[in-house]
C-alpha cells in the first residue's frame, strides 16, 4: 500500500456510474416486483452500500476505510436499462473513487444475479468514475477537457 501518513486530512468525494442493459420485459418485471428472488433495485442498492465499505478487502493495496457515506441511486432508463449511481464521502487522506467504483459494480452484478433467470442477455457497462474531489489534484470531472491527467 502507497504511505498516506503524511499526507493532509481532507474532504473526499467520489461518484461512478453502472449501466445494466436488460430486456423490456424484465425492466418492467423488476418495477413491478415481479422477481421472484426479491426487489431487485433495493437488494441492489445494499449491496452496493456494503460492497463500498469492503472495498479494501476486494481490491489488493486498496487502504481499509471508515467512511463517512454511501448512496446508491438506481434510475430505471426505460425501455431496457437501469443506470446506477454511487456517491461516497469521507475526510480521510486517501480517495474513495475504488469504494465508489465497487459500489456500482456489485449493485450492477446483484441486478444480473437476481435477473439472470429471466434475462440471458443482461449487459453490464461502462462503469466509470465520473467525478471526484479533495486530495493534492483537487476536482476531476468526466468529460471536462482541463481534467485529463489520471485521477488521483
Amino acid at each position: 500500500m502507497v504511505d498516506v501518513s503524511a499526507k493532509p486530512v481532507t474532504l473526499r468525494t467520489a461518484r461512478a456510474s453502472a449501466r445494466v442493459t436488460l430486456s423490456a420485459s424484465t425492466l418492467e418485471l423488476i418495477l413491478d416486483r415481479g422477481i421472484a428472488k426479491g426487489d431487485v433495485l433495493e437488494v441492489a442498492r445494499l449491496a452496493g452500500i456494503m460492497a463500498a465499505k469492503r472495498t479494501g478487502e476486494l481490491i489488493p493495496l486498496c487502504h481499509p476505510l471508515g467512511l463517512d457515506s454511501v448512496e446508491l441511486f438506481l434510475e430505471p432508463e426505460r425501455p431496457c436499462a437501469i443506470v446506477i449511481e454511487a456517491r461516497v464521502v469521507m475526510n480521510g487522506r486517501t480517495g474513495v473513487e475504488m469504494e465508489a467504483l465497487t459500489a456500482a459494480s456489485v449493485a450492477a452484478l446483484t441486478i444480473l444475479d437476481m435477473c439472470k433467470a429471466l434475462d440471458r442477455e443482461i449487459v453490464i457497462g461502462p462503469i466509470q468514475l465520473e467525478e471526484k474531489t479533495g486530495g493534492r489534484r483537487g476536482e476531476y470531472r468526466r468529460g471536462n477537457p482541463e481534467d485529463r491527467s489520471a485521477p488521483e
